[in-house]
């Protein structure tokens, strides 16, 4: 598979291999999926496939959305020989809301203190080019005051983030909130949404269409 690559991969020291593929092996552990992400080499990413024209952060298995895995097992299998970056698919454990740096931290602030308690706090990873995403319960579509609002993006089915400790051209992606600190619960998408929504207009930016008073969506219950 990796006989016709041409840039060598960037040189990680024994202790980042072995880091890289216990923390892949952890996330699976508490049921996130995993797929193995290309190679970093030099400033462009590798993944083995003849004539691939990607070049960014990106999937080292051509049909990962079916070859991504939570078995442990498994996922072990993948990092024995390669430092591949650990990529988790969206819209299966959890959808995530990705947002600026200006307004992650702004969004962070507030969940800190909502009233909704845990409910509205969970995993926040942020990346090395400034972009923060709030990990939250799958299945919830963006407000429609969000869906055209190019400051937020919601990863859902077919989609995919890079998780710490997967190291970009620019740096290493990071935990802001690691799932540790969260118990691993996933917030309610709506609150956080709704919290994003504030942190939006408290920054001056305009949000149309507003939802009209008693069409607000709700938390779901029972989760």
């Amino acid at each position: 598979m990796w006989g016709n690559v041409g840039p060598r991969v960037a040189e990680l020291s024994p202790l980042e291999r072995v880091r890289l593929r216990r923390v892949a092996i952890r996330y699976a552990a508490h049921g996130w999926q995993v797929t193995p992400g290309a190679c970093l080499a030099r400033s462009r990413f590798v993944c083995g496939r003849a004539g691939c024209p990607t070049v960014g952060c990106h999937p080292a298995l051509e049909n990962w959305e079916l070859a991504a895995s939570a078995d442990p097992a498994r996922v072990a299998t993948w990092w024995r020989s390669r430092p591949h970056g650990v990529l988790l698919p969206t819209g299966r454990a959890f959808d995530v809301l990705e947002v600026p740096a200006h307004l992650g931290r702004h969004v962070l602030d507030a969940v800190q203190i909502h009233p909704a308690g845990t409910g509205v706090r969970g995993p926040v990873l942020v990346t090395p080019t400034g972009r923060w995403m709030f990990l939250v319960r799958p299945g919830d579509p963006l407000r429609p005051e969000l869906e055209h609002c190019f400051h937020v993006v919601r990863h859902g089915p077919g989609s995919w983030i890079p998780a710490p400790p997967t190291r970009l051209p620019e740096g290493t992606v990071r935990w802001a909130v690691a799932p540790e600190q969260a118990r691993w619960q996933l917030p309610d998408s709506y609150l956080v949404q709704n919290t994003l929504i504030g942190a939006l207009r408290a920054t001056g930016v305009t949000l149309t269409p507003d939802l009209l008073p008693g069409h607000l969506p709700l938390p779901r219950r029972g989760m």
